[in-house]
């Protein structure tokens, strides 16, 4: 599902009003704005909130520079995009690094949001940039929560610092040594979550951030609990000022609400997001880029950072190379759906394309096909899908046995597979020119 798909449809469905129209009038646009409210109170979006951003859209768009303009709409679009961008921070706010190592971080939130998981999720992230992290269980509270947290570090390849049922404030400040002796650089503190703000809690939280010095403090928010969010991240700012928001869910049935308000409401800027359950789905947020998402204007630099990762500049020019020498096998083709997989899979990338974004449901990608293509192409012998001119009758029987496919299926995948190739030499030989 796209990031406030219906959000996104809603303000499309509006748009696409203006754009018809040509010229606009006053009234036009303002009645533009009301339906756009509706539907920001619809996604669960702050009621105050709401109203200051249409009152200042519409404030903006009535001017006669926009009103005489040769597309008005479009310049509308733009003023709302500009708004939705200051709404939710102006632009990405890195992490706050201590000027001595280690630099300490403290996680907190309510339980069910994702906490434990995230700490995961972020170590993994600061290591890709060079980082050496440490995780620290100081949720002593809730069963088995240390024992999740050493899962999720053995799983971020992260180590563990944790001292059992020993009071959480001495385990943190023996962490921060023991991270300095060792040469970590970061700390990241797993506190206690809690089922709803405790007092008692509170104040546990209040010592921590007293006897360590704390570079860091992030809010862990459940994205699908819209408004109820918000208030708890206000509730929580006011108890320990917070440096930063993560939004966690965002790849769920969420509104949006909490994304286009906690900023408004807290002040404290949102740093990261989470989009999937794995622990690579952690992005840094980027108010401009989720901007776009949300007008259905797609996220280009976010997919090219999603491709960089899964695909080497090596790999990407071999690739290339072979594609226009025309030499490219099936085994270059199973790479190419795992490369996907590493991206998020295709509704993901579908949704940050321009021009596609928010159209994509998840109905219209089948991924369970990709996946049984890849069964099938694993089911080949390696002379198979060097050369697949030598798949007989026999061979596709054979295959389809051993993937789960029908024969059918094995012959929809040749047929493309052979489609593809002469596009490629088309393209080599000047014929045909790529469709963007």
């Amino acid at each position: 599902m796209a990031i406030f798909a219906s959000l996104s449809e809603r303000l499309n469905h509006i748009f696409s009003k203006l754009t018809k129209r040509g010229r606009l009038t006053e009234l036009e646009i303002k009645t533009a704005m009301r339906e756009v409210r509706v539907a920001l109170l619809e996604a669960d979006v702050n009621v105050q909130v709401a109203k200051k951003f249409c009152a200042d859209v519409a404030e903006k768009a009535v001017g006669q520079e926009i009103l005489k303009s040769l597309n008005p709409a479009q310049q509308v679009i733009k003023i709302v995009n500009d708004e939705l961008v200051e709404l939710m921070g102006s632009g990405n706010r890195k992490l706050n690094v201590a000027p001595k190592p280690p630099t300490v971080i403290m996680m907190c939130g309510l339980q069910g949001a994702g906490k434990t998981t995230l700490c995961g999720k972020l170590a993994m992230n600061l290591k890709k940039s060079g980082k050496k992290p440490l995780l620290v269980g100081c949720d002593i509270y809730r069963p088995a929560a240390i024992n999740q947290l050493k899962v999720v570090g053995k799983n971020a390849d992260a180590p563990v610092f944790e001292k059992g049922t020993q009071n959480p404030v001495k385990t943190a400040k023996e962490s921060v040594e023991y991270a300095r002796s060792m040469g970590y650089d970061t700390v990241i503190i797993d506190t206690a979550g809690r089922l709803e703000i405790d007092d008692a809690l509170m104040r546990e939280l209040e010592e921590i951030k007293k006897a360590v010095d704390v570079a860091e403090i992030l809010l862990t928010v459940d994205s699908m609990m819209g408004q109820v969010a918000v208030n708890v991240a206000k509730t929580f700012n006011e108890r320990l000022e917070v440096t930063g928001i993560v939004l966690t869910k965002l790849d769920g049935d969420t509104r949006g609400g909490a994304c286009l308000s906690i900023k408004a409401v807290t002040g404290k800027p949102i740093k990261f997001i989470g989009v999937g359950e794995k622990l690579t789905d952690l992005e840094p947020f980027y108010p401009d880029r989720m901007a776009s998402r949300i007008l259905g204007m797609g996220d280009v630099l976010t997919l090219i950072e999603k491709a960089q990762e899964a695909v080497s500049e090596q790999q990407a020019k071999e690739m290339q190379k072979k594609m226009l020498e025309n030499t490219f096998t099936l085994e270059d083709f199973l790479t190419q759906f795992e490369n996907m997989k590493k991206m998020g899979g295709a509704q993901a990338l579908l949704a940050m394309m321009p021009g596609v974004g928010n159209k994509v449901r998840a109905e219209d990608v089948d991924e369970g096909r990709i996946e049984r293509t890849k069964a099938i192409i694993l089911s080949m012998t390696k002379r198979e899908r060097t050369d697949p001119s030598i798949i007989n009758a026999s061979r596709k029987r054979r295959i389809a046995a051993g993937s789960g496919t029908s024969v059918q299926e094995i012959n929809q995948l040749l047929k493309q597979f052979e489609q593809t190739k002469t596009l490629m030499k088309q393209l080599k030989n000047g014929k045909k020119r790529l469709p963007f």
